[in-house]
């Protein structure tokens, strides 16, 4: 039909009907215009920022997300069968139209990244799939490396490398898998060298290693609360090509001997024992040649009176020398460690002119809710740092504790840092008397409570506040997102001979119990919960916050995570759950999170923390979710790997959302 065939009055109704399609275009139709990222880090970049450029995906389409492939590796275990319990929380990795993913059997698997088929995958047959320890199998993610421009077919002219339960390093061909013959042995490094005697599940890395110009440096978990002498915390770093180990940092006080500046031993010699470890992601900036490591604490971490020195690195963030291992400078957000506040997150490097006067910026989340802005370049606070009385009382004999600890003002603390019997919560009367009584059992003098004998209330918890997932930046809004568990515990120290009567294999959640051995006191922890199971405090128990670091305050906070998978219908609240995993923020002002103990992956507005989108994943996401668009006339893909925690079902999903394409 021919518009001048139509009368007046029609043709003006078909012309706005027109203009109304125009005006108000479907929102489902992809917008191709914007620009296309990969996602080559396990934080985005190098220096943990969790930031996308990506425009896709914004706050009026998102709820149009449909999934668009799911991978499953198979990889499960519950722990009840011949092997251990598998935690999949691996950040993907996506370069070269690849997604890369580690499973907690250590396989390293490669995806489609539009499709999801397998590509090829890798299995290092690893030997401790049996464990006696708490933790679960698991791997937090790899590491790429692009090469050096050659040949981009020629074998491992690029590369994967990963770590393992059975404490290697191996390298990996990024196009097939196979590994790479010149690094090490057969493409695989032994990282228990130098290391002494520990049980499998005592020392071997979970966090990706991470390549710095010619080095790939990596650090270990070592088992909390065990014994003084406990595995060295070294971090070290091996040639990119050839695995050959370049330089090793032995977090030693300055003064404990003499080494040669690239810190390696000679043959048959050991790191020292007892020293802070790094288990948590590293981040670097090639640009300055500076690696920045999150350290732990020294041994065992519930007394310290042993340690003579030995945590002067601990629960601090190091800038190490990329070419010689050798300390730029550090800073300490703990003194004399006994609460098991390890440095537990990535340092995130950001760039604002209003945060710091515009200088390179780094910013370290802690499990105490403290969020520390400090010179990247020199380890200086860019805002003041106050050093203020913390309780000593209660604290045993012969304890060495500081009589102050660092507090952030820009941002002041995030995180409540006092419970009093008056804090006790529940649903009913009953349960509420019983959190009363609960916390009335314990010393709560505030944060920093030192442990005793009789028990001392630990609030933030040993897990946090932050955790591992860090936090994400959006460094163009100069706003900063992270996400909190909100739960309090209790410790007790107990004296040696009475511990010795205790069997710590048969303590039964909530407490748990550790030998510390060669100290004088084992120690008993426990969270503190309701006889219904809850929390003892006003909830949310899980949180996530906007922090707007120009102004140096809290932007937002919502409760994280519901009642639902962990309580029975219709008792699905939004409460808040504990967490564990990561947040992805997008230049459209999106921040994208799973981490609850519900399964769930959900969109919030970076600007008010309205929740804008979720929908159920086959298990709880307690990874960091990544995107990436590799084409110009392609789809934005969110990715992110759900496949449980130690609190919850054991799973193995990847699963892609993207907007409906309807060119």
């Amino acid at each position: 039909m021919k518009l001048s065939t139509l009368n007046r009055p029609d043709r003006i109704l078909l012309l706005a009907v027109c203009l109304f399609c125009v005006a108000c275009e479907p929102p489902g139709l992809v917008d191709y215009s914007g620009p296309l990222a990969e996602w080559h880090e396990f934080g985005g970049d190098k220096g943990g920022l969790k930031y996308s450029s990506l425009n896709q995906i914004t706050p009026e389409n998102v709820s149009e997300l449909e999934v668009v492939w799911e991978y499953r590796h198979g990889d499960v275990s519950d722990g009840t069968g011949e092997y251990s319990k598998t935690s999949f929380v691996a950040t993907p990795v996506v370069a070269e139209g690849l997604v890369y993913v580690c499973t907690g059997f250590a396989r390293v698997i490669a995806l489609d990244a539009e499709t999801g088929v397998e590509r090829w995958s890798f299995d290092p047959g690893l030997k401790a799939k049996r464990g006696e320890g708490p933790y679960p199998l698991t791997c937090r993610g790899v590491a790429y490396w692009a090469g050096r421009g050659e040949d981009r077919d020629a074998l491992c002219s690029r590369r994967i490398y990963t770590g393992t339960r059975d404490s290697e390093l191996i390298a990996l061909d990024a196009n097939t898998g196979k590994p790479c013959p010149s690094f090490g042995r057969k493409g695989r490094v032994a990282l228990r060298e130098g290391i002494g005697e520990a049980p499998d599940w005592e020392y071997y890395p979970t966090s990706p290693p991470i390549v710095v110009d010619d080095v790939v440096v990596i650090g270990a978990l070592v088992a909390d609360q065990l014994r003084l002498d406990a595995p060295s915390g070294v971090v070290r770093a091996f040639d990119v090509e050839t695995g050959r180990l370049r330089w090793a940092w032995d977090p030693v006080p300055p003064g404990w001997g003499k080494r040669p500046e690239n810190g390696l031993i000679a043959e048959g010699e050991a790191y020292q024992p007892g020293t802070p470890n790094v288990w948590a992601p590293i981040s670097a900036d090639e640009e300055r040649g500076l690696v920045f490591v999150p350290t732990g604490n020294a041994s065992p971490d519930g007394y310290s009176a042993l340690r003579n020195g030995a945590d002067y690195y601990g629960s601090s963030t190091v800038a190490l020398d990329a070419k010689t291992g050798a300390v730029r400078w550090n800073y300490q957000f703990v003194h004399h460690d006994v609460w098991d506040y390890d440095t537990p997150a990535q340092p995130t490097l950001f760039r604002h002119e209003g945060v710091g006067g515009g200088r390179p910026a780094l910013v370290q989340a802690t499990k105490m809710g403290h969020l520390f802005l400090l010179d990247r370049e020199t380890g200086v606070p860019l805002y003041p740092v106050e050093e203020r009385p913390v309780p000593q009382e209660g604290a045993v004999p012969g304890e060495r504790l500081s009589l102050t600890q660092p507090f952030p003002t820009h941002p002041p603390p995030i995180h409540p840092a006092t419970l009093s019997p008056d804090d006790a919560w529940g649903f009913t009367h009953f349960d509420k008397a019983y959190c009363r009584k609960l916390i009335e059992g314990f010393r709560s003098e505030g944060i920093f409570t030192p442990p005793s004998l009789e028990g001392s209330i630990q609030f933030p918890g040993s897990a946090g506040g932050a955790n591992w997932g860090g936090v994400s930046v959006d460094p163009v809004r100069g706003l900063l997102f992270v996400n909190q568990t909100l739960v309090p515990m209790a410790q007790r120290l107990i004296p040696r001979a009475e511990f010795e009567k205790m069997d710590p294999s048969a303590a039964v959640f909530p407490y748990e119990l550790y030998p510390l051995e060669g100290a004088p006191y084992g120690l008993e922890r426990q969270s503190l919960l309701s006889n219904l199971g809850a929390p003892c405090v006003k909830p949310p128990w899980g949180s996530l916050t906007a922090v707007d670091l120009v102004a140096g305050r809290v932007l937002w906070t919502v409760p994280l995570g519901t009642t639902r998978d962990i309580a029975s219908f219709p008792l699905w609240f939004n409460l808040g759950t504990p967490n564990a995993g990561g947040s992805l923020v997008t230049s459209t002002g999106l921040v994208f999170i799973g981490s609850t103990m519900d399964k769930y992956l959900r969109a919030f507005s970076a600007e008010t923390g309205e929740e804008l989108w979720r929908e159920r994943t086959p298990f709880t996401a307690n990874s960091t979710p990544v995107t990436y668009r590799l084409r110009e006339d392609g789809l934005q893909y969110l990715v992110v790997s759900a496949g449980g925690h130690g609190w919850s079902e054991s799973g193995d999903a990847v699963i892609a959302w993207a907007l409906p394409d309807e060119s």
